[in-house]
């Protein structure tokens, strides 16, 4: 994870924090920084000290969406698109919060719906611009206009306006709104109330929950019920029951 120039990256008690840090440049998705992002979340995935990770970023704006002065490669193996970057996201099955300090626009707004609690400042909001300059979304059809009601949905994208910190809690995508300086304390808070319960536990909900997108109601039961035989087998899961029997904390271990 050294040389990083796009992102920062660390790992405490548990916690991955990632963090988006092009302030300059309004934390617009370059090369650099896609490839950063890669990075941190294979080691969210794969590392088995991280059970909760927190994404945010510096200055102002969240995310302005991909760098269009920028000229990027033509290809690279390597490197992951930004769509590969959010199926990635979306099935990494740990638990991710978005901590959303400004405007969240476009290819930045998909990786904040491909996670799974959303807090934003104050100052916050989302929005896929890219009508205005004569491009269409992936992002935009693809997640917001199935994560709120359609004509809400419409409403923003057709026009490329902004949906406002406030407007995004009341329909339903961001968890809560803070001021601004308690941004990264809340996320922490979230980040600490879940490391209290079975990270094995954590993920399996998450894992069921998306994997069951996809599936029809009867299969998404069985599914779901397959996953949570699964982890009645772990340590952590006889731990919790011994040490509720025994009316202690509970000691996990993630196995």
């Amino acid at each position: 994870m050294a040389n990083r120039e796009a992102t920062t990256y660390e790992v405490k008690n548990h916690v991955a924090y990632l963090t988006l840090n092009r302030p300059e440049k309004k934390n617009a998705i370059n090369y650099a920084m896609r490839k950063e992002v890669q990075d941190a979340y294979v080691d969210i995935k794969h590392n088995p000290d991280v059970w909760v990770a927190i994404i945010t970023a510096e200055g102002d704006v969240f995310c302005s969406g991909k760098d269009i002065v920028e000229k990027m490669p033509e290809s690279d193996a390597q490197v992951m698109s930004n769509d590969e970057l959010y199926l990635y996201l979306r099935y990494l099955y740990k638990p991710v919060i978005c901590a959303i300090n400004g405007p969240c626009l476009a290819q930045g707004a998909g990786f904040a719906l491909n996670s799974d609690i959303l807090i934003f400042s104050e100052r916050g909001s989302m929005g896929w611009p890219q009508v205005l300059r004569g491009i269409s979304s992936v992002s935009g059809p693809a997640m917001c206009a199935h994560a709120i009601p359609w004509t809400q949905a419409m409403s923003y994208l057709m026009r490329g306006k902004f949906i406002p910190a406030e407007e995004c809690l009341r329909l339903g995508i961001a968890a809560e709104v803070v001021p601004h300086e308690e941004l990264l304390p809340t996320a922490e808070r979230y980040a600490h109330e879940i490391l209290e319960a079975a990270p094995m536990a954590v993920c399996a909900i998450k894992e069921a929950a998306r994997r069951g997108e996809d599936l029809g109601y009867r299969d998404r039961v069985y599914m779901s019920r397959d996953v949570a035989d699964r982890i009645l087998h772990t340590e952590d899961s006889k731990e919790g029951i011994l040490a509720f029997r025994e009316k202690r904390k509970p000691v996990w271990r993630g196995r």
